[in-house]
């Protein structure tokens, strides 16, 4: 009996168990092709080309200021090597001239390259994401009530926690990396962890309660950890190019810039994929308690007013309709002719 009481216990939760992997398996679909296709249009395409709009921006500005000085110290750096001194030796025995020449600005460049790098993505990270979770919220969730759950401090101090705890990780799985198969799938897990931490915050800080937000977290852990990784993966795609643009010297102010804006449309997808995702899965969660807007109350049907009782007070005769009269069968007389 036990054993024929756990399948059928088995047989009544597969099937809600099966509807809700469905559901969630349904909202991460539509979710990717909606945030693809929105990187198509002008307004995404244009916070993506901003990164390069800035970087070039800070470069003329610290070049027309700083770039004599900074050469001129980095070739004195390099000079002062004494092993880098025996190779620019050596390669000056081959026949390549002034190799110090050449190596300074290059090293100038990628010196400071991250560092324009970094700074232009954080700039575009805190005007990005508001933008494209406004984009989202106003095209297909206008009458989503924003509850203000999460403010601008909270969510800094969300993403550094979060940042903090992802770097102790990266620290303390560094080992692990030596073993071949862990090195392809530790990185990605914390940074997939991570981003979905950052962004579904920043996804729903406008538009869900603290408490609404929590329950997101809890139902959907797997799916928005998935989205994570897969886009951690797409993060790593730009450092390919990357390197080529170091491989290839002279081809770097091309690669690198591509790179940078490769980086910059996954970020902005990544943002896309988590908005649409956390919007609509707080619409569904809204839809189950019935709070997103007040229900009208139904009208009342012609049964259910008639069997409403009346008030005590109220006369029968002003509610009553009046009764058909009542009248006797008619006489027959024996003649079989009705009676006047």
């Amino acid at each position: 009996m036990a054993g024929r009481t756990e399948v059928a216990g088995q047989g009544l939760s597969d099937p809600a168990g099966a509807a809700c992997m469905l559901a969630a398996m349904g909202l991460l679909l539509d979710s990717f092709w909606r945030a693809a296709a929105y990187c198509l249009r002008p307004r995404v395409i244009a916070l993506s080309l901003l990164p390069l709009v800035l970087m070039a921006l800070l470069a003329m500005g610290l070049g027309y200021f700083y770039w004599d000085g900074a050469v001129q110290a980095m070739r004195t750096l390099l000079d002062a090597s004494s092993l880098l001194a025996s190779v620019w030796g050596w390669l000056q025995g081959w026949g390549l001239g002034d190799v110090t020449a050449v190596m300074a600005p290059l090293m100038v460049v990628l010196a400071v390259a991250p560092v324009l790098v970094v700074v232009s993505l954080l700039a575009v990270a805190v005007l990005m994401t508001p933008a494209l979770v406004a984009l989202v919220a106003a095209r297909r969730f206008p009458d989503l009530e924003r509850k203000k759950g999460g403010s601008f401090i909270a969510s800094v101090a969300w993403s550094v926690g979060s940042t903090v705890l992802a770097l102790v990780a990266l620290v303390v799985s560094v080992p692990l990396w030596l073993v071949p198969p862990l090195v392809l799938v530790l990185p990605p897990l914390i940074w997939g962890w991570l981003t979905y931490r950052v962004m579904v915050f920043d996804a729903l800080a406008d538009h869900a309660s603290k408490e609404e937000r929590q329950e997101i977290f809890r139902r959907h852990r797997s799916s928005l950890l998935g989205i994570g990784i897969v886009t951690g993966y797409l993060g790593a795609a730009p450092s390919i190019v990357w390197a080529s643009g170091v491989v290839f010297a002279a081809a770097f102010f091309v690669l690198v810039p591509l790179a940078i804006w490769i980086y910059t449309l996954v970020f902005a997808f990544s943002s896309l994929w988590f908005a649409h995702y956390g919007l609509a899965a707080l619409q569904r969660l809204r839809a189950e308690r019935g709070t997103n807007m007040p229900m009208a109350e139904p009208a009342p049907s012609s049964a259910s007013s008639a069997l409403t009782p009346r008030p005590a007070d109220t006369p029968a005769l002003e509610t009553a309709a009046p009764a058909a009269a009542v009248l006797p069968p008619p006489a027959i007389s024996p003649s079989g002719d009705n009676a006047p």
